[in-house]
């Protein structure tokens, strides 16, 4: 890494490259963690809140293939059915780092949610801007908007009970999660191939809710920019606009709100289009305590998104 040569903006960069490698760290060691201490007792890590949650929508997970299975073959002892097969299931979908990064946003999401809520009075589903949207004389967009509301009320409740419903899941975890009940030897082939094609027609990929979240954002056209305004938006709207102005995954985006992620979030702000003053906004409610470094307003929005490009690249490599 070349020497900063003392410039504002040079001194400002290497100190965000720093810290973006700080944090690229800490979110590489999160997910082999979080999987050590779901598969054992050890919670010391990480919270019991969060582990006990993303264990609970494994198992969920589990019961509800284990379930779909019973009514294929005709089975009316669940229990014992998940008893016997459940725990292998479950520990399989535990390995894979794209169900753990899944489960642990949506815990990490429906925390802050309510934590914004708390502290700066931010509904976790009827947002300013979701109450607009819902009223809107385009008949589309307020259908869309009010299936949104509802989509967002399930979630918090849904994740209150440790819930994941499969309609819930990414087109690639729906998959994975067929595999895993197909690699269980819970049922034979026949059976399976009943299972697979009672859930696959009960499946809408576009009918999720970051699906659907996703859709409004792109219907607001040259608005958009106001899903970036968490007291306007709400953290659920925020989130995937962020994570569609940047390119980032929306699991990524989630976790920004981490402190420990403060320059990634910084940056994320920056090169989505904000003003240096709009970075100080959001981050008045996401982190009241912590002040954007000297010379940000300095940063140009092309900088941030190299920044944050040469990040990738370098935890790629």
């Amino acid at each position: 890494m070349q020497n900063p040569s003392g410039h504002p903006s040079e001194l400002l960069e290497h100190d965000l490259r720093a810290e973006l490698a700080r944090g690229d760290s800490i979110l590489a060691s999160a997910r082999p963690v979080l999987r050590h201490l779901l598969l054992n007792d050890d919670h010391a890590l990480l919270s019991d809140e969060v582990v006990a949650s993303v264990r609970g929508m494994f198992a969920h997970i589990s019961r509800q293939l284990l379930t779909a299975l019973s009514r294929a073959v005709n089975v009316g002892d669940l229990a014992s059915l998940f008893d016997e097969f459940g725990g292998q299931i479950t520990s399989a979908i535990m390995q894979d780092s794209a169900f753990l990064a899944g489960a642990h946003a949506r815990v990490i999401e429906a925390q802050t949610a309510e934590r914004l809520q708390l502290r700066s009075g931010i509904d976790p589903v009827l947002s300013p801007l979701m109450q607009e949207l819902s009223a809107s004389a385009d008949p589309a967009q307020a259908s869309l908007a009010m299936r949104v509301l509802a989509a967002q009320a399930r979630f918090i409740q849904q994740t209150r009970r440790m819930e994941w419903p499969l309609g819930e899941l990414p087109p690639d975890l729906f998959d994975k999660a067929m595999t895993a009940l197909e690699a269980s030897s819970a049922a034979n082939g026949d059976a399976l191939a009943a299972v697979h094609a009672t859930l696959r027609q009960a499946y809408d990929a576009g009918q999720r809710r970051e699906a659907m979240i996703d859709q409004l954002i792109v219907r607001l056209q040259r608005k958009a920019t106001r899903a970036l305004a968490i007291d306007h938006a709400g953290l659920a709207i925020f989130s995937s606009g962020l994570a569609m102005a940047t390119g980032h995954v929306r699991e990524l985006t989630i976790m920004l709100v981490n402190e420990n992620q403060i320059a990634r979030l910084a940056l994320s702000l920056r090169a989505a289009g904000l003003q240096p003053v709009d970075v100080t906004k959001q981050f008045q409610f996401l982190h009241p305590e912590i002040e954007l470094p000297e010379n940000f307003e300095t940063l140009r929005p092309d900088r941030a998104a190299a920044l944050l490009a040469a990040s990738v690249a370098e935890a790629r490599g």
